[in-house]
């Protein structure tokens, strides 16, 4: 399967009469992307902002960020399972307005352990620094729903009005010249020139059963993980609009841009590039809530890497809290006693932020870690000159000053490879 990414680089997003692009300038009509979102009666209204790198300002609650991308014609559908048929996702080419956020808000706050503020987009100040998101140019979209509508079903109204919204600002793309374009392929792993270099998988959850899915979730090709069972996934599907993240708050650490730019599969891709190694492929699972799910699901996925993908080595990240860890970790166990060498990535959630209360697992053959901290990171945010949110006093409780936390900041903790924060034990 092959994919070539179009990049157009965008380095201002401005308000115009018709969505079109201009240079590096995204002109957006707000009328437009308006009648776009409300052809679903779920919304009532909606409004839009731009938020600029550097700004004095802060934003949420966030309920995802999205990447504007949009596919050309005679490849693989946009966001199949969502925003059409489930076709297999991941072929032709995609064009990517980088530099680009559809960022939606929440409407109320999204409680769960993520506490009143929610996730929340930090434009400047220290947060920013550890965060990708405040480098991009982002169209703050503010959605107004009807205060009787399902949360669910409000939820997905929001999922499936964002990606559709990304789509549209990305066609203004398809006729204009890429910056750039860069192509996706594995096909080339079993190339004569690549004899005796490793063959590396990528094993990653997508979802944690700490948490029931949502009613109509679109996690997985438009699905939710009821009944799971870890899945062979070409990387491409991964990046092109297979994977979606958890509405679920308090798992965290993945947004849909998050997957667009999936940093442990574009690093696999650049050594498999550079003939480093062979790019074997990738399994998505998700952690269980159960022993007995947890053996058969672990087994499962190290059965995949060895036996489906043959690989000699794997990359193993996690999502949600600390009973994530014990699959990660006893599907790490699986593939070493299989001969498949492990390199696994957890995040201390420990609140007491004791070293013996983050060990979640002491395998010894499990010995390449990454640690990538936790919660104990916050920062004493000031008041900022602009608070964008969905109703006023979410806009009071955002203003500011009070003390924001890791895991709040957007783009801050991510559990599966996009994190710049690190543990360290003094």
């Amino acid at each position: 399967m092959h994919l070539t990414l179009a990049i157009h680089p965008i380095s201002e997003i401005r308000f115009d009469s018709k969505t079109h692009l201009n240079g590096a300038t995204l002109c957006v009509s707000k009328e437009e992307l308006r009648r776009l979102v409300l052809e679903d009666s779920s919304f009532e209204g909606v409004d839009f902002e731009i938020v600029r790198p550097g700004e004095s300002c802060r934003a949420g609650p966030v309920f995802d960020i999205v990447e504007p991308r949009a596919k050309a014609p005679g490849g693989s559908p946009d966001w199949p399972g969502i925003l059409g048929a489930p076709e297999t996702a991941g072929a032709g080419t995609t064009h990517v307005l980088q530099g680009a956020a559809v960022t939606l808000l929440r409407e109320t706050s999204a409680g769960d352990s993520r506490g009143a503020v929610g996730y929340v987009l930090e434009m400047g100040g220290a947060p920013a620094e550890s965060s990708p998101y405040a480098s991009l140019n982002h169209l703050i979209v503010i959605p107004h729903t009807p205060a009787a509508l399902p949360e669910h079903s409000r939820q997905r109204a929001y999922r499936a009005a964002q990606l559709k919204m990304a789509v549209y600002l990305a066609r203004a793309a398809l006729d204009a010249t890429p910056a750039r374009t860069e192509a996706l392929d594995i096909s080339t792993s079993s190339d004569e020139t690549r004899a005796g270099l490793p063959r590396v998988a990528y094993v990653g959850q997508i979802f944690s059963r700490q948490r029931k899915p949502q009613l109509d979730e679109p996690i997985l090709y438009g699905t939710d993980t009821d009944g799971m069972l870890p899945v062979v996934l070409h990387p491409n599907e991964w990046l092109d609009g297979a994977v979606a993240p958890s509405y679920h708050c308090s798992l965290g650490g993945a947004e849909t841009y998050f997957y667009q730019n999936h940093p442990v599969i574009m690093e696999l891709y650049r050594q498999h590039q550079t003939k480093e190694l062979n790019f074997a492929g990738t399994v998505a699972t998700i952690a269980s809530a159960n022993n007995f799910d947890r053996e058969r699901n672990c087994r499962f996925a190290a059965n995949l890497v060895k036996w489906a993908l043959k690989a000699d080595a794997a990359i193993l990240t996690k999502f949600g809290g600390g009973v994530p860890h014990t699959d990660l970790s006893e599907t790490a166990r699986l593939l070493e006693g299989a001969g498949v060498k492990t390199a696994v990535q957890v995040t201390d959630l420990a609140r007491d932020r004791r070293v013996e209360s983050a060990l979640l697992f002491n395998f010894p053959e499990v010995n390449a870690i990454v640690c990538i901290g936790g919660n104990s990171t916050s920062w004493k945010v000031p008041r900022v000159d602009r608070v964008i949110a969905a109703n006023s006093g979410l806009a009071e409780v955002l203003a500011g000053p009070f003390e924001l936390e890791s895991l709040n900041a957007v783009g801050v903790a991510n559990q599966q490879g996009a994190s710049r924060l690190r543990a360290m034990v003094y």
